[in-house]
């Protein structure tokens, strides 16, 4: 266990309840929670001489912020860097305190800290009153939706115990609170050094103590009835299923229940639900981490969200939000970001700044950016669709820029417009499969060869129409039953409504796929050449095809030769800016992580990489023409 962590004082079988510590920095909370530990009998065995001996080490009175701040650096500086977990017992219920730090350049961990709580303790020191970063902090709370607050003025030894001064605190935060939609919280003042009115009333103060106050806040109840959303972490494969690791986030699932998966609509139903090292049960309730194995080998991915199909959450690639930012660049329209929604991760733009909310009046004001520490509200574009809702799981959200967390924020569905019934895949309850009557083993025995899919994926010139063309030539000599299926081509008929963004390239892909699965079904060679950048792209049409019949081959060219061909032209259009949206250029590959043919088109002839191809082919097939 980290030493910034302590242990639970008891063993307790009610959840405990998550209190968040939140105030500027050296304002006293690292202390206040070293006195609640002790005033509750909390403290492990000899922790209290620890704290003791450390305190004499440095020269100082008994320190009681040292029972958590462990880490070197808060030490030395006297500050709270990461947040800090403590648990404690007070009226026969636990409690988990959550000491966030309080330090500007420690907001992130802050935030960290407060996002999962229950209730909020906002302290102030009553020498310095209300400092901006109190406000900031009190609009956080407000921000994560947290109603149950205390604020604990603290440092009235410091101040003579003036019940004026206490006074003054409580007008002006009290309004401030008012305003930001926090209404009536309990104003206590303390001195946590001394233990004044921590878990005992002391002096002039006849309202609650800090313990008072943790004794009225209630642990947030899982939400059991609210509409269904399982977030899907993992896909584990075993030789007679495919299991979909997740979190039950809220609702109940059941065995038998039909799911649909935001935002590609795959449905399916619920085979059986599993658990780890237990039997597997009829259903799984909110806060559960299970695993669920549907009826048919639907692809379902990581990011994807099961629900209810008459629940299910709104499907968009455009919403407005609030978001509290602590990017060190502002954020602003055009700028790049990665949107993470539960498990959900796609790229995303700020459409447009609405307004920021000033810290100190909480007046709105309009601007063309939000800058560091600002909530601002904005318009939010994804690349793709995402499955939101107005609170919940899924109606909170953090913006990364590279590996930094930037920003985090809440939803907002007004005027959203649901694309969900406009999303391709999404199926009538009402339709069904009709297979025919001639069966892949019938048509294998009569071709002499079983239906594949070979799929040439690569960079714009790296030689895919080239050597598949040739490739369908020499096959279809040799007595194979074959189909030349080209991507340009298709976007002339099948694909013709489609552009070239980064959901409409997904599409196409689909719908390729597709076309490909009912020539294999046929059982013809289906041979693809389609850029498909996206490597879940491709994973899809492969998850839709049975095992073996799908076969990557990835043309490999680097960049600069597939340029010096450029057989399109697009490479140089996209250099003079004419065109965007170029894959290589301004707009990603993924490379196969495991193809079952690489051909390195820089460093071999077309007709060689064509003959490797084909001796690949013949060796997965039966002699043609022969039963």
């Amino acid at each position: 266990m980290p030493s910034n962590v302590s242990a639970p004082a008891a063993t307790c079988s009610a959840a405990p309840v998550r209190v968040v510590m939140l105030g500027h920095v050296d304002h006293g909370k690292s202390t206040l929670v070293g006195r609640l530990l002790h005033d509750t009998g909390s403290l492990p065995d000899g922790k209290l001489d620890q704290i003791r001996a450390v305190s004499r080490k440095r020269g100082l009175e008994l320190e009681w912020a040292f029972a958590l701040d462990a880490l070197q650096a808060e030490r030395d500086q006297g500050i709270t860097i990461d947040a800090a977990h403590v648990w404690l017992k007070a009226g026969g219920r636990p409690f988990e305190i959550v000491d966030a730090p309080g330090h500007e350049e420690f907001l992130k961990n802050m935030i960290t800290g407060a996002a999962s709580a229950d209730a909020a303790l906002l302290l102030i020191d009553v020498r310095e009153g209300v400092r901006e970063q109190s406000r900031r902090h009190a609009l956080m709370v407000q921000l994560l939706g947290l109603t149950q607050v205390a604020v604990v003025v603290n440092k009235m030894d410091l101040a003579g115990w003036s019940e004026d001064a206490f006074r003054a605190v409580e007008r002006e935060f009290g309004a401030y609170l008012a305003s930001a939609g926090i209404d009536r919280p309990a104003f206590i003042p303390v001195s946590a050094r001394e233990g004044e009115n921590v878990a005992t009333r002391a002096r002039w103060h006849a309202g609650p103590t800090v313990v008072d106050a943790l004794l009225s806040f209630a642990g947030r109840a899982l939400p059991v009835d609210a509409p269904l959303r399982f977030a899907v972490q993992d896909v584990y494969r075993t030789s007679e299923m495919r299991v979909l690791a997740g979190r039950v986030e809220s609702g109940v699932v059941r065995v038998g229940d039909p799911l649909v998966f935001s935002p590609w609509n795959k449905s399916g139903f619920v085979k059986s639900i599993e658990r780890w090292n237990r039997p597997p049960s009829a259903e799984a309730r909110a806060g559960e981490s299970v695993g669920i194995a549907l009826d048919a080998p639907l692809y379902v991915e990581r990011g994807q969200i099961g629900s209810h199909l008459a629940h299910a959450p709104v499907e968009t690639d455009r919403f407005d939000a609030k978001v509290f930012w602590l990017g060190r660049d502002a954020l602003a329209p055009g700028r790049d970001y990665l949107l993470k929604v539960s498990t959900q991760e796609v790229p995303c733009r700020v459409e447009r700044v609405k307004r920021v909310v000033d810290v100190a009046s909480l007046a709105s004001v309009e601007t063309a950016s939000v800058a560091r520490h600002q909530i601002g509200e904005v318009t939010i574009a994804t690349a793709r669709p995402v499955a939101v809702d107005e609170g919940g799981v899924l109606g909170r959200f953090v913006l990364h820029a590279g590996a930094r967390i930037d920003g985090g924020g809440i939803v907002s569905l007004a005027g959203v417009r649901d694309l969900r019934p406009e999303l391709s895949g999404l199926k009538s309850a009402n339709i069904a499969f009709v297979a025919g009557q001639v069966t892949r083993d019938e048509r294998a025995r009569r071709t002499g060869h079983r239906g594949r899919v070979l799929w040439f994926t690569g960079l714009s010139g790296s030689g895919k129409t080239t050597i598949a063309t040739a490739l369908e030539r020499r096959l279809f000599d040799a007595g194979f039953q074959t189909y030349f299926l080209d991507g340009d081509s298709l976007r002339h008929g099948l694909s013709a409504n489609l552009g070239f963004s980064e959901e409409d390239r997904s599409e196409n892909v689909r719908r390729v796929g597709e076309v490909a699965k009912l020539f294999c079904d046929a059982g013809a060679i289906a041979i693809v050449a389609l850029i498909s950048p996206r490597r879940a792209d491709r994973d899809r049409v492969r998850a839709g095809l049975r095992a073996g019949e799908f076969v990557e081959v990835f043309v490999n060219a680097p960049l600069e030769v597939c340029e010096r061909r450029d057989p399109k032209g697009i490479y140089r259009k996209a250099r003079e800016g004419k065109i965007a949206s170029v894959t290589g250029i301004d707009a990603p590959y993924e490379a196969p992580e495991k193809p079952e043919i690489e051909l390195r088109t820089d460093a071999s002839d077309a007709d060689a990489c064509v003959q490797r191809v084909f001796d690949c082919v013949r060796a997965l097939e039966v002699t043609p023409g022969t039963t």
